[in-house]
């Protein structure tokens, strides 16, 4: 398992991370070895241009949302210059990246998955 393998694994499970991603597909939205946050995402409240961890054709990536297919509850992600990596499934992305050298991202705190919580109880006397 790569490094980006365990990262995706990690947000799944429902945590924030920081990590610095290498490479130039996300200049300049993201350098390499840039600080970035990522947290997990409700993906049905994605929009183009979110920058989101997801798995394509078996490859973690931090790239874009370039297009919606809502229907098909599926995203197409892309880089910053113009490759188009593919459509994936809701159920392999992650999360949002909601920090890039400690500068929030706007608008990605309402996308953010919720922790899920179990029924209500009653305290007290019935």
């Amino acid at each position: 398992m790569g490094r980006m393998d365990a990262i995706a694994d990690r947000v799944a499970a429902g945590a924030s991370v920081e990590f610095r991603p290498t490479g130039s597909s996300m200049v300049p939205l993201i350098r390499s070895r840039d600080l970035v946050t990522v947290a997990p995402v409700d993906p049905a409240r994605l929009e183009v241009g979110d920058v989101v961890l997801a798995r394509v054709a078996g490859t973690v990536y931090l790239h874009l949302v370039s297009a919606l297919d809502p229907a098909r509850r599926r995203v197409q992600i892309s880089n910053n210059r113009g490759r188009i990596n593919g459509w994936t499934s809701h159920d392999r992305v992650f999360g949002i990246c909601v920090a890039v050298e400690g500068v929030e991202r706007p608008g990605t705190s309402a996308k953010l998955r919720r922790p899920e919580t179990g029924p209500a109880t009653r305290t007290g006397t019935p």
